[in-house]
């Protein structure tokens, strides 16, 4: 077989360029490896939000999934939240057989993350079917709450649950039976990934269809409640609870002939439980009684699998991706991450597309995640990831090398500066491995991420950190707008940048790879990054 020259590209997912303050992890964490590069080597700012990835405005942080899509798809195409805030801004979402039949039921469930992250929903889309229900003659509604802390502030539930609480009294004084019926914390139920760990999604099980939960007058009087009992606890993790009425039962089990709308858009922590209320068949957990139900998903989830069979929104049309081109240009691509990211770098970098696109010509690996709390294994599967990877570039048999390290955003997300710190130091003892084999081969390493996330840890306004009643940092656990860095390591200084390449989407870096590897770009791709200086 025939010795190549490979092209890595290795994504840190969550890892922008921060300010370099004190709540930076990047700039506080031993990198030596990334400082390095960032001062002797080539590298630019890309954007990675907004609409440089296809979302409504530039307010909107970036995310993993509309991140890959654009890596792999070489175009920006509009995403979860633009496709719903357009079809309700049209009244399309509501001209389907799938919301006329929902109406026709005697309840409907609406299950989903409640907040304004826009990154798995958003709450104005939650209160906009409600209104429209209601116009369409729904009398009784029940809503299942996950409670966020995780893409907005950490304890910021009630933000949400209060003027949901007041629109749903509202209607009850009209004569509509509206309430919430359940909630709990979206790492600790219902929204699992890539079955990771399908407990969570026991437990949401339980409580949004059997009403198995602390039993509580109100979901807002359950949130204060926990606050007060555990000052250490967020609202990713609060645990399930269920609203009961006068007569100590829960007021909202899913049951036979009711409607239910997952409201997520985006599809990676949706498809486990479209499955256990669509799957017959389903084993993983147990489920016990399993109610008939119209469950209709938001979008759909998975084209592939075509999880959920009922959809309110079409996702995306991504065709003609980088992998797609690669393969018709005889490329060998080896791919790899752990459980958490592993569907990012392959589903959602391919467009939205379960399984290889070409057998003969890729290899899939997924290291398994740990199930346990990343600020307590802050180094993750980091260093599993880059074993693997350094082998695959030594083989020499991969014209195209792609791995995502995910610490920066996993650990990130749990608000432990110092466990992000960590991470970080882990991600770039992973990175400086991978370069050194990389320029064992003679070849190329591109790094780059998909959003900001472990470079800004605390919560600011207008520059400023704000704090708590008690003066102390108000702790940031959401992505962040920030751009991201794009670095080119070729020592035989083969490709330069582009005039016009700094600041743009990290879109671009499709065309980048495609050129790089000497493969056809498919017309209506934005342009390269790069131009061959020799």
């Amino acid at each position: 077989m025939n010795r190549v020259r490979p092209v890595v590209l290795c994504i840190l997912d969550g890892v922008g360029l921060g300010l370099g303050e004190e709540d930076d992890a990047w700039a506080t964490a031993p990198t030596p490896n990334l400082d390095r590069w960032k001062a002797e080597r080539p590298w630019i700012p890309l954007q990675a939000h907004g609409r440089a990835v296809g979302l409504p405005s530039d307010g909107d942080m970036g995310n993993s999934e509309v991140g890959h899509n654009a890596l792999g798809a070489g175009r920006v195409f509009d995403q979860g939240a633009k496709l719903v805030e357009g079809a309700l801004a049209s009244g399309a979402l509501f001209e389907g057989p799938h919301w006329s039949e929902l109406m026709r039921r005697d309840c409907v469930h609406f299950l989903g993350l409640l907040s304004d992250g826009n990154v798995h929903s958003h709450v104005d889309h939650l209160h906009q079917m409600i209104a429209r229900a209601a116009q369409d003659g729904m009398k009784r509604i029940r809503v299942h709450v996950l409670t966020d802390g995780r893409d907005v502030s950490a304890r910021s539930a009630l933000e949400w649950v209060e003027p949901l609480e007041r629109s749903l009294a509202a209607h009850r004084e009209a004569g509509r039976d509206y309430r919430i019926a359940s909630g709990g914390g979206r790492m600790h139920m219902t929204m699992d990934r890539y079955e990771a760990d399908w407990a969570m999604v026991q437990r949401g099980w339980a409580c949004h269809v059997h009403g198995t939960g602390r039993p509580f007058p109100s979901a807002s009087d359950a949130i204060r409640t926990l606050y007060a009992e555990d000052a250490e606890v967020d609202d990713q993790w609060l645990p399930a609870f269920v609203i009961t009425g006068e007569d100590g039962q829960p007021v909202g089990p899913i049951e036979d002939g009711h409607g239910v709308i997952f409201f997520n858009f985006r599809g990676d922590r949706a498809i486990e439980i479209s499955r256990a209320f669509e799957d017959s068949a389903l084993s993983t957990i147990d489920r016990g009684r399993v109610p008939n139900t119209y469950f209709v998903g938001m979008m759909e989830y998975d084209g592939d699998l075509k999880v959920p069979q009922n959809y309110l929104v079409a996702p995306p049309a991504i065709d003609r991706t980088v992998g797609e081109a690669l393969v018709r240009a005889g490329r060998r691509s080896w791919v790899c991450s752990e459980t958490q990211k592993y569907g990012h770098v392959t589903f959602f970098f391919n467009g939205n597309r379960s399984g290889m696109i070409d057998e003969g010509r890729e290899r899939y690996v997924e290291i398994p995640s740990d199930d346990l709390p990343f600020d307590e294994r802050p180094w993750m599967k980091a260093a599993e990831i880059t074993d693997q990877a350094v082998r695959a570039i030594h083989s020499q048999r991969w014209d195209h090398v792609r791995l995502n390290i995910a610490n920066g955003d996993m650990v990130g997300h749990t608000g432990d500066l110092e466990a992000t710190r960590v991470a970080m130091a882990a991600v770039d003892l992973c990175v400086g491995r991978l370069w050194k084999a990389v320029r064992a081969v003679d070849g190329v390493l591109l790094v780059t991420a998909d959003h900001g996330n472990a470079e800004e840890m605390l919560q600011r306004k207008k520059g400023r950190i704000l704090t708590d009643a008690q003066g102390e940092p108000l702790v940031r656990t959401s992505h962040s707008l920030n751009p991201v860095p794009f670095f080119v390591l070729d020592d035989r200084g083969t490709w330069g940048f582009t005039e016009q390449a700094s600041g743009g989407s990290i879109a671009r870096v499709g065309t980048t790879l495609l050129q790089m590897l000497d493969a056809d770009v498919p017309d209506g791709y934005l342009p390269s990054l790069l131009e061959r200086k020799r």
